[in-house]
Formats: C-alpha cells, sequence, structure tokens
C-alpha cells in the first residue's frame, strides 16, 4: 500500500481547517500533487478526495466514485472484478460553485474525521466552473450523488468538515457504516427549487418537529 498518509482530525485539525490555496498552472509541482492524489485514491476506498487531506492545501478535488450504483455494490461486497478498478480519475482545479438547486440527504463518512458520521443535507444539483490538467477552463453541472461527492470535497477546500454541517453525527467503524447505509440511503428530498430556501423550510420543519 502507499505510504501517501491522509491528514485526520486526530493528528492534525487545524491542519484541515485551513483555506486550500489557488492553484497556479505555473507551479512546477502541480503534476506531483495530482499523482499524489491519483496513487491513494486508486489505492484505497474512498469516493472522492481534496488535496488538504493529503497534506496539500491547494484547491484541487479528485473525484475516484460518483455512481451511486457503484457505492451500492461497494457496501454489499457485490463488485465485479472490473468493477473494483472503477475511477473516474477527474482532478477538478480550482472549482467554483456557481449555483446550487435542489436538496438531498445522506449518512457521509470521511477518511480525514475517522469514525464520525454525519447525515447532511446537501443541493441536488450543483452548477460547477473548474479547470482541467490542461488548463482549459468549464461549466459542468452535476447532479444527485455526483453533487453530493463533489460537496463534500469542496467544503473541505474551505476548511468546512462535514461534521461542522450535519445534522446528526454518529461514531460508527467502516463495516458498521456500509450496514447502516443499507437502510438509511441516498435520499432526493426535491430535484428542484433554491437550495437555501429548501434548507431554511428543512430547519424550520425540523425544529417544529423537536418542540
Amino acid at each position: 500500500m502507499s505510504d501517501i498518509k491522509v491528514v485526520t482530525i486526530a493528528d492534525n485539525e487545524e491542519y484541515l481547517r485551513q483555506v486550500s490555496l489557488p492553484v497556479d498552472f505555473n507551479d512546477k509541482s502541480l503534476k506531483k500533487d495530482i499523482a499524489v492524489l491519483d496513487k491513494y485514491c486508486k489505492e484505497y476506498e474512498v469516493l472522492a478526495m481534496a488535496a488538504v487531506q493529503l497534506g496539500i492545501p491547494k484547491r484541487l478535488i479528485y473525484l475516484k466514485n460518483t455512481n451511486l450504483d457503484i457505492t451500492y455494490k461497494i457496501q454489499t461486497n457485490t463488485l465485479s472484478e472490473e468493477e473494483k478498478n472503477y475511477n473516474e480519475a477527474r482532478v477538478l482545479i480550482n472549482p467554483v460553485i456557481i449555483s446550487r438547486e435542489g436538496l438531498t440527504d445522506y449518512w457521509e463518512a470521511c477518511a480525514s474525521c475517522l469514525d464520525n458520521f454525519g447525515h447532511v443535507r446537501r443541493p441536488y444539483k450543483i452548477t460547477l466552473e473548474y479547470f482541467d490538467i490542461d488548463g482549459n477552463k468549464h461549466r459542468e453541472i452535476f447532479e444527485g450523488f455526483e453533487a453530493t461527492v463533489l460537496s463534500h470535497e469542496y467544503d473541505h477546500l474551505d476548511g468546512i468538515l462535514h461534521m461542522d454541517i450535519a445534522d446528526e453525527v454518529l461514531v460508527m467503524k467502516a463495516e458498521d457504516r456500509k450496514k447502516f447505509r443499507l437502510e438509511h440511503g441516498y435520499n432526493i428530498v426535491s430535484k428542484t427549487g433554491d437550495y437555501d430556501e429548501l434548507m431554511k423550510n428543512s430547519e424550520k420543519t425540523k425544529n417544529k418537529a423537536k418542540s
């Protein structure tokens, strides 16, 4: 296995809470940084990774798996040999979320947050501007589970952990999380509507239920 280590809340939470710096395409270490992300994500069972989690505080995100079907098969240990090597291998440089729509919720985990497992609400659809590894600019819409995965990593670039915004946090080992998600899967609340307004309404509903 790789000797690349993930920065965790146990060894350096302050480091994880920094705001990552914009990538300079003249940075001679950029290819090496991307290679580190690629190597780690290929060797470990992750959905994606923000560079800061691997000790590179730059605005880089690596997407490995935003496919909900593949994720379900991981949870049920039913991956084919081909699926075990599934890797989108997408690198997003200096991403900026332009808009958010809809509302979803999911129980999220994070390599940097150890066994802390959080119920988090995210937009169903995000519009993102980013650069690829060749320096070309893109504007792209991400929907559903891919928007959830990307939003989680995007927060890392601003020093935000999923535990910070979760409705509820449980402490649970990886194998137990897989079983838990079989009964508490990815949930779409709304595919349309302003994300911020939907969040406000969701908060009001939650508070009424508590009172």
